[in-house]
């Protein structure tokens, strides 16, 4: 298993510069550290996050700590000052990688490793298939991508092709007792509903849906590409903006009119309604969205700071 891990360990970092890991002491990510510890040891050094959401998470933290001592490995905690309320688990995920962030920019750290496995992955794409999610959604967890809030820090996830059982299995057979984290299993979050459902359909396997969340994500990396090339496309003139879409397939020209409303606008609208933008401008109409007016009456698109509705007499405009 550790020739595995160092396979696929460099295959996301082949930059070989030392890392942070997050460890939260549960069974996900004890497997990250002690498959680290025997694959790469001497490149990584480990942070501990305290939600401080729980009586018991000191102590959890502590025993990260107590452990990591023990395999003569770094270990600094982080504690955090959250409170219970609406949208927890976002709450807690973002306060989690910014503290995470900050760390790793006070040590030097080009990025941080997290234990998300392919059960992990399985369960995010499909909620965001029950919510129509696109492309870029249901390509869900990146292997590499930038740590949230710290776009100068890459977010690593080198177990995206482990399954659970084999992280605490790994755990296990090290005689080693981890935290278990009783929200993991609390129905009152999707995930760990989602958690239930997926468990419930034997025939349903992990690895493969992972497997389609990387094709995904091959696919999202296409349209980028595409994207760029088209948005190149794009000219301003004494504040007008002017854009063919020509034949684009709309899945990309939704992109580019998002970098358009990105140049010139003062929000950043939701995909449904710039699909709808899309659609008014392809019929030939005019329409408002997020500050930017755009006018698909001609074959070249054009597009300018919309005026404001207080003062404009303009009929023609719809904003959506």
């Amino acid at each position: 298993m550790e020739t595995r891990f160092a396979a696929e360990w460099e295959a996301i970092w082949p930059e070989r510069r030392s890392v942070g890991l997050a460890v939260s002491g549960g069974p996900d990510s004890l497997g990250l550290l002690l498959l680290a510890r025997s694959a790469i040891p001497g490149s990584f050094m480990v942070a501990t996050v305290d939600h401080g959401l729980r009586p018991e998470s000191a102590a959890e933290a502590r025993y990260v700590a107590s452990l990591c001592g023990k395999l003569g490995v770094r270990h600094d905690t982080l504690t955090l000052e959250l409170s219970p309320g609406p949208a927890l688990q976002e709450r807690a995920r973002r306060a989690r990688y910014a503290a995470l962030g900050q760390w790793a920019v006070k040590n030097g750290l080009p990025a941080i490793a997290t234990a998300h496995h392919a059960d992990d992955q399985a369960e995010t794409l499909l909620m965001r298939l029950s919510r129509g999610a696109g492309v870029r959604g249901l390509a869900a967890m990146r292997a590499r991508s930038p740590l949230p809030g710290h776009p100068e820090c890459l977010l690593l996830r080198p177990l995206l092709g482990w399954r659970r059982s084999e992280l605490a299995g790994i755990v296990a057979e090290a005689g080693i007792q981890p935290v278990m984290d009783p929200s993991n299993s609390d129905l009152r979050f999707e995930r760990a509903r989602m958690r239930q459902q997926l468990g419930a359909i034997k025939s349903l396997d992990p690895l493969a849906v992972a497997a389609s969340a990387r094709h995904l994500a091959e696919a999202e990396t296409a349209i980028t590409w595409a994207v760029e090339h088209c948005f190149a496309c794009f000219r301003m003139d004494d504040g007008i903006g002017y854009w063919d879409p020509g034949d684009v397939p709309k899945v990309v020209a939704l992109r580019v009119l998002e970098r358009i409303v990105g140049e010139l606008g003062a929000g950043k609208p939701r995909g449904s309604a710039i699909s709808r933008w899309h659609d008014h401008l392809r019929t030939g109409g005019i329409a408002t969205l997020a500050g930017v007016r755009g006018d698909g009456r001609r074959p070249e698109w054009r597009f300018a700071r919309a005026p404001n509705p207080r003062t404009s007499s303009d009929s023609e405009t719809g904003r959506l």
